[in-house]
């Protein structure tokens, strides 16, 4: 389904005036109001194709109808949710899942979308129908060599199929590790999965990044063989430079101090990108800024500190990506809703004075760096990024104009209502 620009524009004449009252009440409160709104355009957040679809829970799958059923299906859908919203120009693959049938034709649809290839995802958390060898005890970690160059020569098939999509990244995320004591040797494990990533970074292209993610828990609950950042910076860092640590904010156990992650990250040059989501228990995949509006608001806050101390492009020197799971709403209003909130918590980071805050920092004034802090977080930036996105020829309500042309219903008529947009 694709959106003709005329109606949007019809859609926002309808709010165009309150918004212009608001937006002009609010710059006339917020230097540098031009510069923010050129950020926020440049700024782009990718959408996982395995998001598209409703990814349910250990106990079962509830179809929300209209789910993509291929891969051409799920550019189609991350196109319309980038006509809307302007903030979401590309999509991130996960093989096996998503092997293009015809690799110019799906660059072609991409283009016509507007989208780019994000990070390329690999997958050893599962066993794929006629696979050789199972991941039942690890992969990239195993006891077996056999196994473990199984993985390995996915992780190349993954790279060689990103190549082709103009992708410039490779995600690793390992479900490796143990459930009991004794299950594993832990310094073998590591050793195992190191000398197995050795050889997937020798096949990376020049200009190519390898994000290596971490989680505490899950599947596995004795160990994770990436199991913090700490591990995962130590892959990194033994690598090699094209080796970086990916941040999911739901892989870390409750009242983890991310934001000081990300920031000591980002000191040693390596961070390499996020996978946003939000958690009330662990990693519950949940609407970025549902449940913790305030800590992804700190972490922005970090993250441009230490990005402008390094003089990085917020908008390129990153990989910015949704990774969400969803079962009882709608997965395009809730990728839409993470956008927003993901482009809320960076405007509010962008507000911060920070001559000031370094000043109350070196005084020990604490209760005037808090309050530094909590004004930025507690100004309703809403406005600004509206404007971002009307400037840019998106939707000044990208969920209202959703429901207002009952995409769903058309989504539903056309695939029908017993379809799977992944995998799991």
């Amino acid at each position: 389904m694709k959106l003709d620009d005329r109606i949007i524009a019809q859609h926002n004449q309808k709010s165009v005036d309150i918004h212009k009252s608001k937006f002009e009440f609010l710059i006339t409160q917020v230097d540098y109001s031009e510069s923010i709104i050129s950020k926020l355009i440049d700024f782009q957040i990718a959408i996982p194709s395995w998001a598209l679809g409703n990814g349910g829970t250990r106990f079962g799958r509830f179809a929300g109808g209209g789910e993509p059923r291929n891969l051409e299906e799920k550019i189609e859908d991350v196109g319309l949710m980038h006509k809307l919203n302007r903030s979401a120009n590309a999509i991130s693959l996960h093989i096996p899942w998503d092997i293009p049938k015809d690799y110019q034709a799906i660059r072609d649809l991409a283009k016509a979308h507007d989208l780019r290839f994000d990070a390329m995802n690999s997958n050893t958390f599962q066993d794929q129908k006629g696979q050789e060898k199972s991941y039942k005890y690890g992969s990239l970690q195993h006891v077996d060599t056999a196994v473990r160059k199984q993985a390995i020569d996915h992780n190349i098939e993954v790279i060689k199929h990103g190549i082709e999509l103009g992708s410039k990244s490779l995600t690793v995320w390992l479900a490796d590790g143990s459930c009991f004591p004794g299950q594993l040797n832990f310094r073998t494990a590591f050793q195992n999965t190191l000398e197995s990533l050795k050889e997937i970074y020798a096949a990376l292209p020049s200009d190519w990044k390898m994000f290596v993610e971490y989680k505490a828990y899950e599947p596995n609950f004795y160990s994770t063989t990436v199991g913090d950042w700490g591990q995962s910076l130590l892959y990194a860092s033994k690598l090699g430079p094209k080796a970086y640590t990916l941040v999911d904010l739901g892989h870390h156990l409750p009242n983890a101090n991310i934001e000081q992650i990300v920031s000591l990250l980002l000191m040693e040059g390596k961070l390499g990108g996020f996978h946003f989501n939000d958690s009330k228990y662990g990693d519950d995949d949940l609407t970025a800024g549902s449940i913790k509006p305030y800590q992804l608001f700190l972490i922005f806050n970090e993250l441009i500190e230490g990005m402008d101390d390094r003089k990085m492009n917020h908008a390129t020197d990153l990989g910015w990506m949704i990774d969400a799971s969803h079962n009882v709403k709608d997965p395009l209003e809730d990728l839409l809703q993470s956008v927003e909130a993901i482009m809320i918590a960076y405007t509010q980071a962008l507000l911060v004075d920070r001559k000031a805050l370094r000043e109350a920092q070196l005084k020990n004034d604490v209760a005037r760096a808090q309050e530094i802090l909590q004004d930025s977080f507690r100004t309703d930036v809403r406005p600004l990024v509206a404007e971002a996105r009307l400037r840019s020829g998106g939707a000044l309500n990208p969920i209202s104009l959703f429901r207002e042309l009952n995409v769903r219903a058309e989504l539903i008529r056309e695939r029908g209502m017993k379809t799977a947009a992944t995998g799991l």
